[in-house]
């Protein structure tokens, strides 16, 4: 079974940075996509960027010029470093592989 955990969620001021950290583990032969989502109060789960085997990246359009996706097939690690934070961008975020979320970690961006 396999079992994502997120981290690296926190407290930010508008216009600071993060980096989500998502630990992949379990029985699997390569990480293949992994994705980013994320959950703002009272809205829906929403793409935030994804990855593939290849390293091609596909960003939603406010995560573009922002936000970068990477992976590490080694470590089985998938990051998400975000810049420029803004308070819109103030969500639970999501790792996500094939049928497997993970739980999530609240990012705060606050005045």
């Amino acid at each position: 079974q396999v079992q994502l955990v997120e981290s690296g969620g926190g407290l930010v001021q508008p216009g600071g940075s993060l980096r989500l950290s998502c630990a992949v583990s379990g029985r699997f032969v390569t990480l293949a996509l992994v994705a980013w989502y994320r959950q703002g109060p009272g809205n829906q789960r929403e793409l935030v960027a994804d990855i593939d085997s290849d390293g091609r990246a596909n960003y939603a359009d406010f995560a573009k010029g922002r936000f970068i996706i990477s992976r590490d097939d080694v470590r089985k690690t998938v990051s998400l470093q975000m810049n420029s934070l803004k308070p819109e961008d103030t969500a639970v975020y999501y790792c996500h592989r094939y049928l497997t979320w993970g739980q999530g970690t609240q990012v705060t961006v606050y005045s």
